[in-house]
């Protein structure tokens, strides 16, 4: 929505392998997440715009979920079990199980079909990033990368659906996804998709994502290349089919390597009462940026993330146009950086408006924003765009967006905003 860069679903995974070890971070998290609310916040703004494939900005982070750094990385690399850890006191306590890399890449190529291994990394359960598995695999057909994940996440939790809902298709180009309660209460998603939402590359990405009752998160990513950019394509297919990857990443070894993730001590207890920033649900986005819409339009398509962002898709009768917004909390104190050279109404709103190009693949796309900051300590920022395709990775179906940026404008500074939670 703002200058952002290239559409990128790694990012996505690596955004949400980023929280998930953040999780697990030895640190104080209450601090951590007071102090980097709002970076966060702007990240994930920019970074839905990306996602958005040409329709929306679903979260998909965690299409993926799996942590892949380079092979040759040494950060990467963790062969080696921790020692006991030294308490605040001085004493020593006992650590908990270890699981090494050694220990993860001994049991992944034992659960895969009898093939030969090329470049192999991975770090420990005590490792600060969480425990991860990389390998490229051969069955004779052809080399491609395979990557293991592991984290814990908060049953029940938006992070936990968000990683085992599959995508909107209207957003992410994908030619296969299911997502199945078990027996145990687990929660499994199998997804067959590709690298890049725009295909300009043939680069495939399968992935499972188990999530158990008790917050085990085990993910699976798998490729038809060696590597999951910058390599050519070296088969049709990733090398595990669908029931191979469900008996993959089932297999109850790996709920044993999440257990032994250590557990982050509880935050401190802090006297400063906390302020917590408003979230605003992105169904009553959706609501009410359709009520908003002039007349004149017919909504084809909706959709949007579980907070904060929605779009639609409309049609004047003369092509299908994308509209998206964020409403979000917590940006004032980016007012300045911003909305320079913007403008100041009576009020005290800030505004900005921005006309160029599309920020995906498609030919002949242009993006017009405005992009709006109510006064006060609140930050109530609302943004909305619009575009002359109804799929950013598609090319232009028509000459303009569906709206004007007129238009635009007073959707926007609508006072029905304010009100909705």
């Amino acid at each position: 929505m703002l200058e952002t860069d290239r559409p990128d679903p790694f990012e996505d995974r690596l955004s949400a392998a980023l929280r998930d070890a953040g999780d697990d971070f030895q640190a104080d998290r209450t601090a951590l997440v007071s102090a980097g609310r709002v970076r966060g916040r702007r990240a994930l703004l920019r970074r839905r715009t990306a996602v958005v494939g040409g329709v929306a900005g679903v979260a998909l982070a965690g299409v993926g979920g799996v942590l892949v750094l380079p092979a040759d990385d040494p950060a990467g690399r963790d062969r080696t079990s921790a020692a006991p850890a030294d308490t605040p006191n001085g004493t020593a306590t006992a650590a908990a199980t270890v699981v090494t890399g050694d220990d993860l890449l001994r049991e992944l190529k034992g659960l895969l079909p009898r093939g030969t291994y090329g470049e192999e990394w991975a770090r420990g359960s005590d490792h600060q990033l969480g425990p991860a598995a990389h390998l490229v695999y051969d069955d004779g057909a052809g080399a491609a990368a395979i990557g293991m994940g592991f984290a814990r996440v908060e049953p029940g939790s938006a992070q936990a659906r968000q990683l085992t809902a599959c995508p909107d298709h209207n957003v992410t180009p994908y030619d296969d996804c299911t997502s199945d309660r078990l027996p145990d209460g687990s929660t499994l998603r199998l997804y067959q998709g590709y690298e890049y939402p725009d295909l300009r590359v043939d680069t495939k990405l399968w992935t499972a994502d188990l999530v158990t009752a008790e917050g085990q998160h085990v993910s699976v990513s798998e490729w038809n290349s060696p590597a999951e950019k910058d390599a050519p394509v070296s088969r049709d297919t990733p090398p595990l089919p669908p029931e191979r990857l469900r008996t993959l990443v089932t297999a109850g070894v790996w709920r044993e390597v999440v257990d032994a993730i250590p557990k982050s001590p509880k935050p401190p207890r802090s006297a400063a009462p906390r302020t917590e920033r408003p979230e605003v649900s992105g169904k009553s986005v959706g609501d009410t940026l359709a009520a908003l819409l002039p007349d004149k339009l017919d909504v084809v398509a909706r959709g949007g993330q579980e907070s904060e962002y929605a779009y639609v898709v409309v049609d004047d009768g003369r092509g299908r146009s994308l509209v998206q917004i964020n409403v979000q909390y917590g940006m004032a104190d980016d007012a300045g950086q911003l909305y320079a050279g913007g403008e100041i109404l009576p009020d005290g709103t800030r505004l900005v408006t921005r006309q160029g190009p599309g920020e995906k693949a498609g030919s002949g796309v242009v993006m017009w924003t405005v992009d709006t900051l109510r006064p006060g300590p609140e930050g109530f920022r609302v943004v909305i765009s619009a575009f002359n395709t109804g799929d950013q990775n598609k090319d232009a179906t028509r000459d303009a967006p569906a709206l004007t940026m007129e238009e635009l404008r007073v959707l926007a500074l609508s006072e029905r905003w304010g009100g909705v939670r």
